[in-house]
């Protein structure tokens, strides 16, 4: 490890203000898909830092896409107020969208305030230069199909998209929109809502030309139709594996990443909010022995090196949003100070400073000589149990293309309605 703490020495930079990201941006050059992680999704640390850099990318590198780890249908109400769509609609109700668990990811003051800045921005730039806001996690097969059916409604009620529609919503009707129930009854059936959802997909990417309009809502109905397609396939893998709802669902946001970067034309250049454990790549990391695959992963296999760069973030100690049980109300918790050996532990060993790693030819090597420890704090966290997980095995040096490190951070603020 001492050779690690020399090379953490030698090459970290400081990291006190927006103009020591500088340095990182250089690193970025011309690559058009960032991605920035976070340790935990609720430290307020990561979402400012991630908020600061990604205004840089867009003012100085020409970024226009935003994609989070976050709902598609409540992602939207984002996007249209900050495109000038839905102009009746204030800040707080906007966030008030965010109504799936954990809201506090996306309705807080953090993101209240980027959300401030992104509608000003988009007022002073031509329309094609605006902004987007989208969320490409995979959880809302009803939202999604409820928007769905309610657009083809109102533009094609007697087409055949709108009658696959409803095959769909009729399939999935029986299980009251509960995804848990539909995926433990799925196990007795053959093919469960398969073939409608697949239809749905396949008659709207065969009609899309028809749904073209100013605002997006080709792109909306396409994005909704893609959630309920691959949302069902993994409601039925999350009661047969783990690692196949995982793989599933990181896919999915994959695959939603490269049809919105498709819609905005071949510049389009994207920035990617989600967790380390999404953005940073599975192969550097324990993952890859238990079958696991990550949107870090497949977009370095898709796109050329020098088109994608990941960066991750990490800290020693502080506080941090967390929940003690899945769907439990969120409270503001203690994060101890790092287990003895790990990344976080040798950068705080140093010199308690916040610090930026940037990975290069000259030094990856340094860092990818041994698997250590790398926190990973969920939206359900027990500190107490620190000592016996929440660390992930990683050659941090391949895992990402840069490091932040924060060493101590604070709670985010949730905006509860």
């Amino acid at each position: 490890m001492k050779s690690v703490i020399e090379a953490i020495k030698k090459f970290a930079l400081p990291f006190n203000t927006s103009e020591d990201l500088t340095p990182l941006l250089e690193a970025i050059g011309d690559a058009k898909i960032v991605l920035l992680g976070e340790a935990s999704h609720g430290t307020s640390e990561f979402y400012k830092v991630r908020a600061e850099l990604s205004k840089r990318l867009i003012v100085e590198k020409g970024f226009t896409l935003i994609a989070v780890e976050g709902d598609w249908p409540s992602t939207q109400r984002v996007n249209r107020f900050i495109k000038g769509y839905d102009t009746e609609e204030n800040k707080q109700k906007v966030l008030n969208a965010f109504e799936r668990w954990p809201t506090w990811m996306w309705a807080n003051e953090e993101i209240s305030e980027l959300v401030k800045w992104l509608e000003k921005h988009n007022k002073q730039v031509e329309d094609k230069r605006k902004i987007g806001f989208y969320g490409v996690d995979v959880y809302s097969l009803w939202e999604s199909l409820d928007e769905v059916v309610s657009y083809l409604r109102k533009t094609n009620p007697e087409g055949t998209d709108m009658a696959f529609a409803k095959k769909a919503i009729s399939c999935f009707e029986p299980f009251n929109r509960h995804p848990e129930t539909y995926a433990f009854s799925s196990i007795h059936i053959s093919d469960a809502c398969v073939d409608e959802v697949a239809k749905l997909v396949s008659s709207i990417r065969k009609n899309e030309k028809q749904y073209e309009n100013g605002q997006e809502a080709d792109l909306n109905l396409k994005i909704n139709a893609l959630v309920a397609h691959n949302a069902e396939e993994y409601y039925r893998a999350m009661v047969r594996s783990d690692e196949l709802s995982w793989n599933v669902r990181d896919e999915h946001m994959v695959e939603a990443i490269n049809e919105i970067m498709d819609y905005h034309g071949k510049d389009a250049k994207i920035i990617i909010w989600a967790h380390n454990t999404h953005i940073g790549d599975a192969s550097a990391t324990d993952m890859k022995e238990e079958g696991l695959t990550n949107v870090g992963e497949i977009l370095r296999l898709q796109n050329k090196k020098e088109n994608v760069f990941s960066v991750g973030f990490g800290t020693h100690s502080g506080e941090v949003i967390a929940a003690d049980e899945w769907g439990t109300n969120p409270k503001k918790m203690t994060v101890p100070p790092a287990r003895l050996g790990s990344w976080e532990d040798m950068l705080h060993s140093l010199e308690a400073t916040n610090k930026i790693l940037i990975f290069d030819e000259e030094n990856r090597i340094f860092f990818n000589n041994n698997w250590i420890g790398h926190r990973a704090i969920g939206v359900v966290y027990n500190p107490e149990f620190e000592a016996y997980g929440n660390y992930v095995p990683s050659r941090l040096g391949s895992r990402y293309d840069a490091f932040i490190y924060i060493d101590k951070t604070n709670a985010l603020s949730p905006i509860f309605k």
